[in-house]
């Protein structure tokens, strides 16, 4: 997957189709993605004395890593990533749209 923590995403499908967000975490499973303000929902919430309150919480759920794509730093466009490798050796994501480098995989092999 070559999705990383505060990267900035696309989601593709679904109720927030369209919406831009920041990646805040990745699941264990390496399949899914919690990203900010996307697939939102109300967790109720009873009163206790660490919430005296209680009431609705909006939280963010999990999205599939399937369901979104990233958004390129040079041109700002959703696009699928590459892998690109430089004269050392190290491993590189590339934006399929621009074909600028996005970050890097893994360093160079010694």
């Amino acid at each position: 997957m070559h999705i990383r923590v505060n990267d900035t995403v696309e989601v593709q499908v679904g109720d927030d189709r369209g919406v831009r967000g920041k990646v805040l975490t990745i699941g264990k499973d390496r399949q899914r993605l919690i990203v900010e303000g996307v697939n939102r929902v109300y967790k109720h919430v009873r009163r206790s004395q660490r919430n005296p309150q209680g009431g609705r919480l909006s939280k963010e759920m999990p999205v599939d890593v399937s369901n979104v794509l990233l958004v390129c730093e040079s041109c700002k466009q959703a696009a699928r990533t590459g892998v690109d490798f430089d004269d050392r050796g190290a491993k590189f994501r590339v934006c399929k749209k621009c074909g600028k480098r996005t970050g890097q995989i893994a360093p160079a092999r010694k």
